[in-house]
């Protein structure tokens, strides 16, 4: 059977790259080789790294941790690591006398573990390219010198990609020949097809190569587009939509992603491919193109592997324009990317409600993005419990770890701690985030846990800029645009945010409700009561809590006094916003003039019904 023995993406990165990884800066041309895990790092390379980070204006340490971090490093170059011990730091670094208590006065602790914090978020930002790596291990203040694998010490340095790769002139030039003739269109086309091949081959080489465990994800198999109208530019158009598809596919996680040839495309109207393949897919992606003189005709179907459904299908069709067909080709590639792989998709949605087997990690995280979807109490303990067992059983699940860091920032904003204290929530958050990202620093879901921590402990800055690495690395994923949007628009800036959230929603076929609430303030904003109610009130579909409250907000703009009673109960079962809005409001990281807005709407709720 033709899919018997196809190599998985996760493979190719492998067998492309037999004995090294590596990996190719479209930029500079440069190339890079790993060094051995097991070489030592020079002193003098280490001394270079520590004045690099300290310069940096994106290393967030306070003076004191800075003085701390060179005292450390320091004295283990100068051979006295057996020296570093709290006592000795605290009388070196934070001025403590001879009678200091380790015991009594924990500030070293607290420090070191604010300094590995600030390690993480410098290593995940602007010194992700960084030839060396100092980290500081737990349990220990003697620091840790490691060259960093995908770098030689004389590589010139240069601004963070994340591994992304400009390929805007290639592109350009791809597009002028489309104004040529059909004969050299035709190059045209191919080169489409080849970029879009590189650019995976890309993201492959920078992925780390594949566990020998059990699978975690379900495998999604991308058959070749099939050309259904005769002649070479429809066949063309069929290869190109295959490998760009692919490529904006290989941006979402979540699953893993395989393809096959396009000499294995199976006879037209051949069924999917059956039950029990060697392979072993969850998802199969199949697709078909037709021109005309006037439009061509993209069809896309994915089916459950497991029993043949047809999942999702749908038909696109575009004006036929040789002159913009590498525009159509990318852009319904990526709207069919969009649509099957975002968090609120396709495959995941199919999977929540016919999980795969076997599959125990991926489940709990699927469970705990159901959750996110709705904030609901109930949910919270299960999914929280349900991820802890998974980082305990797999530990080296980035994606496990990222939303386990989700789950303890709503325990501490949403009061669902055992005991109430929101900053050891956050600090357990920002530690979780931090271990999801050094497991997986490509990852989106990491990345967005992360600029979620920064923003709930006020880095706001951080946030924003990690916000848009992950919009880089996936401009796809509408989850990344609802987040960054979501959070910009909490903190007053509607003109960005809401564009952002309204796109997110566009993109997603079932958006969660949070997706919506901003959309709705806007248009208390503007004086648009009877849109605001009906957002409101689509919101609500999916959660009670803040929902309710704008929705009683626009029920009394419009006089509708029974109706705005309605929503203050229905707010009023929601303990953490109810018993104190303006603090709720504040620990989401709501500027004055968001709190004063709403907290002026629930005040007016209230005066209409006690009339």
């Amino acid at each position: 059977m033709y899919w018997e023995g196809l190599p998985s993406i996760d493979d190719w990165g492998c067998r492309l790259m037999p004995d090294v990884p590596f990996a190719h800066d479209a930029v500079s041309g440069a190339s890079e080789v790993p060094r051995r895990d097991d070489s030592a790092v020079p002193p003098a390379h280490v001394a270079k790294e520590l004045d690099r980070i300290l310069a940096s204006p994106h290393f967030q340490a306070s003076e004191r941790r800075q003085a701390f971090l060179r005292f450390i490093v320091d004295e283990t170059l100068a051979g006295r690591a057996e020296s570093l011990k709290g006592y000795t730091i605290a009388l070196a670094v934070f001025r403590r006398d001879d009678s200091f208590d380790p015991q009594a006065d924990p500030v070293v602790r607290l420090e070191a573990r604010r300094l590995r914090r600030d390690l993480d978020s410098y290593y995940v930002d602007s010194g992700r390219d960084d030839p060396v790596r100092i980290t500081i291990p737990k349990g220990s203040y003697v620091p840790h010198f490691e060259w960093h694998k995908m770098h030689v010490a004389d590589t010139p340095s240069r601004e963070p990609a994340l591994e992304l790769h400009d390929h805007s002139t290639t592109a350009a030039a791809t597009r002028a020949n489309w104004t040529t003739k059909f004969g050299i269109r035709r190059y045209a086309l191919v080169a489409a097809a080849l970029a879009a091949g590189v650019t995976a081959w890309i993201w492959l080489a920078a992925r780390p190569p594949p566990s020998p465990m059990t699978p975690r994800e379900p495998a999604v198999l991308v058959m070749p587009f099939e050309p259904l109208t005769p002649g070479e530019n429809t066949r063309l158009f069929a290869i190109g939509m295959g490998q760009e598809l692919t490529s904006n596919l290989f941006r979402f996680g979540g699953f893993r992603l395989y393809t096959s040839p396009p000499n294995a495309l199976s006879a037209k109207g051949d069924k999917a491919p059956q039950p029990g393949r060697p392979l072993g897919a969850s998802y199969v992606v199949r697709g078909s193109v037709q021109t005309s003189v006037e439009e061509v005709q993209v069809t896309t179907t994915v089916f459950n592997a497991e029993n043949d459904e047809i999942v999702w299908m749908r038909t696109y069709a575009r004006p036929f324009d040789p002159q913009s067909l590498m525009n159509v080709q990318r852009e319904l590639a990526s709207e069919i990317a969009t649509v099957v792989g975002q968090s609120y998709g396709v495959v995941r949605n199919d999977i929540r409600a016919d999980p795969p087997r076997n599959m125990e990690s991926y489940l709990c995280v699927l469970r705990a993005q159901a959750y996110r979807s709705t904030f609901r109490r109930i949910d919270f303990d299960p999914a929280m419990q349900c991820l802890q067992q998974t980082v305990q059983r797999d530990p080296q699940y980035s994606d496990a770890w990222a939303m386990l860091g989700w789950l303890h920032l709503d325990a501490g904003r949403l009061g669902y701690s055992a005991d109430g204290n929101r900053q050891t929530e956050y600090d357990k958050a920002l530690e979780a985030t931090s271990r999801a990202i050094a497991l997986q620093p490509n990852s989106p879901l990491a990345l967005k846990a992360l600029a979620a921590a920064y923003h709930f402990t006020g880095r706001y800055a951080d946030s924003d800029r990690i916000s848009h690495l992950a919009i880089d690395l996936n401009p796809n994923d509408p989850d990344i645009l609802a987040q960054f949007g979501w959070r910009l628009s909490i903190r007053g800036n509607f003109s960005e945010g809401v564009p952002m959230l309204k796109r997110a929603i566009e993109r997603t076929l079932h958006p969660p409700a949070w997706y919506l609430h901003f959309i709705a303030v806007d248009l208390y904003l503007k004086g648009e009561y009877k849109q605001m109610l009906d957002v409101a009130e689509t919101a609500s579909l999916r959660d009670s809590g803040f929902s309710q409250l704008l929705i009683a907000m626009a029920n009394t703009e419009l006089g509708r006094r029974d109706a705005t009673q309605t929503a203050l109960n229905g707010m009023s079962q929601y303990k953490a916003l109810a018993d104190d809005p303006a603090g709720f409001l504040r620990r989401n990281g709501a500027a004055d003039q968001v709190v004063d807005v709403l907290m002026t709407g629930l005040r007016k709720a209230q005066a209409l019904v006690a009339s």
